[in-house]
């Protein structure tokens, strides 16, 4: 096979409709939208949320609270988790991942202390908590933090 023999299937490609190009072409004057109404109008094409004149959703429901878009979320690990993981290896988000225990590419990761760790850990996260760093750093392992995801 060669370039010059690639073709497409049939029936794959079709000529665009010239709209509005004179009687000649079978779609002018009107150019097939009809006559007035809304969908004659120009600028129609994509007008999210409108429900033809009833009131739209988004304002018959109500509005409460505050949403604060920079709110910085976190994955929560516990310590008994991490457990699991083999014993003198570094803890990193590559490895987190690998585990399934990070299910996104850009998330945070917090260690929380709930459970014993049986060993030293090299444990590499954005944040961790009180409790947590102090039993890593009991069992003779180190709580590294990370910079943001």
């Amino acid at each position: 096979m060669k370039l010059h023999d690639l073709h497409p299937y049939p029936g794959s490609k079709t000529k665009s409709k010239r709209i509005g190009r004179g009687p000649g072409s079978g779609r002018g004057k009107t150019a097939g939208k009809g006559h007035k109404g809304m969908l004659a109008r120009s600028g129609l094409a994509n007008q999210s949320g409108f429900e033809g004149g009833q009131m739209p959703l988004i304002r018959r429901i109500p509005k409460r609270g505050f949403i604060n878009n920079f709110k910085i979320e976190y994955t929560v690990i516990n310590l008994k988790t991490l457990s699991s993981l083999p014993e003198g290896e570094e803890i990193t988000m590559k490895t987190l991942r690998q585990a399934g225990l990070v299910k996104r590419r850009k998330v945070r990761v917090k260690i929380l202390g709930q459970g014993d760790l049986t060993g030293p850990l090299v444990i590499e996260a954005h944040k961790f908590s009180e409790t947590a760093r102090k039993k890593i750093e009991q069992t003779g392992g180190i709580a590294k933090v990370i910079g943001s995801a």
